[in-house]
C-alpha cells in the first residue's frame, strides 16, 4: 500500500492549488468591491446566509455536534492511526500539512481578528451547540483547514487510475468535506466565508505538504521501527485523553475514535516487540 501512495503522491502537481487560490482571490476582490475586508463589514455581508445556514443545520444537534469534531486533529488523526502501520507515507504528508496549517492559521487568526458569531450576536437570536465561543479569531475557520488539509492527503493517496473514477473518488472527499465544515456555521462557531477560506486554504495546505515530502524526506523517522516507542506513547495518552473527553461529553465520535486508537496501540506494540 505505501508503495502505491508514493507513486499516486509522485503524480501531484503544484497546479492543483491555481484553483482554490483563484477562489481566495475571488473571495477577497467580491469583499473589495463590496467594502467589506473590515471585520464588521465582513460579517454584515454575511449575516443573512449565516441564520439561514444555523437555523436549517442545527435542526440536527446530536449529528452535528458529532461531525464537528472531525475538525480537532486528535479525533481526525485517531481515525488515521493505523496508517501508521500500513501506510506510513499518509503521515509523512500529513505532518508536514498539519505543521503548516498550525503557523498559518495562528497568524491569519490573529491577523483579521474577526469576531466569532457568539461575539456580536444575541444569544437568542441563533442557535450554538457544544462550548460557546466569544474570541475574535473566527477568521479563517481552524477546523475547516484541518478537515480540508487530511482530505487533501488522503485524496491523492488513495486517487484511483480511471478518470471516471477520479471524478468519483474526489465528488466523495469534497461531499464529506463539505459536510463536516459546515457544521462550525451549525454549531454557531464561525461565519460561512470563514468556512469556506479555511476549506481552500486547507486544500493549498494540503498538496503543500505532500509537495513537500516530494523533495525532503524530513518525517522519513515515522517508516522506522526503531521509532514506534514514541508512537505507542502517543496513542496510549491520546486514547488517555479520549476517555476523559467521553466522561466530559460522552459524543458516540469519541467512542469511535478511542476504538481507532487502541486498535492502532495493539497493533503498533504487536510489531515492535516482534522486531
Amino acid at each position: 500500500m505505501n508503495s502505491l501512495i508514493t507513486s499516486n503522491y509522485s503524480r501531484v502537481k503544484l497546479s492543483l492549488i491555481y484553483l482554490p487560490a483563484f477562489l481566495i482571490i475571488a473571495i477577497v476582490l467580491f469583499l473589495y468591491i463590496r467594502d467589506a475586508l473590515c471585520a464588521e463589514s465582513y460579517i454584515q455581508i454575511q449575516k443573512d446566509h449565516f441564520f439561514f445556514l444555523n437555523s436549517k443545520l442545527s435542526q440536527y444537534p446530536s449529528i452535528q455536534n458529532n461531525l464537528t469534531r472531525l475538525g480537532n486533529a486528535l479525533i481526525i488523526l485517531s481515525f488515521l492511526s493505523i496508517f501508521v502501520i500500513r501506510a506510513p507515507k499518509i503521515w509523512e504528508c500529513l505532518a508536514s500539512s498539519l505543521f503548516i496549517s498550525l503557523i498559518i492559521c495562528f497568524i491569519l487568526k490573529n491577523m483579521f481578528a474577526v469576531p466569532r458569531p457568539a461575539a456580536i450576536y444575541d444569544h437568542g437570536s441563533f442557535t450554538t451547540i457544544g462550548k460557546v465561543l466569544t474570541g475574535h479569531n473566527s477568521t479563517p475557520s481552524g477546523h475547516s483547514l484541518t478537515v480540508f488539509a487530511v482530505l487533501t492527503v488522503l485524496l491523492f493517496a488513495f486517487m484511483p487510475k480511471k478518470q471516471v473514477y477520479q471524478i468519483l473518488w474526489s465528488g466523495l472527499i469534497l461531499i464529506i468535506g463539505l459536510a463536516v465544515v459546515l457544521t462550525r456555521v451549525g454549531v454557531g462557531a464561525h461565519h460561512p466565508l470563514d468556512v469556506i477560506l479555511g476549506s481552500a486554504l486547507g486544500f493549498i495546505i494540503g498538496v503543500t505538504g505532500i509537495l513537500i515530502n516530494q523533495k525532503y524526506n524530513i518525517w522519513i523517522w515515522i517508516n522506522n521501527k526503531k521509532y514506534y516507542p514514541f508512537f505507542i506513547f502517543t496513542f496510549l495518552m491520546c486514547s488517555v485523553t479520549m476517555v476523559f473527553k467521553i466522561i466530559d461529553e460522552n459524543l458516540f465520535i469519541f467512542y469511535l475514535s478511542l476504538i481507532c486508537l487502541i486498535v492502532s496501540l495493539y497493533k503498533i506494540t504487536t510489531l515492535y516487540v516482534k522486531k
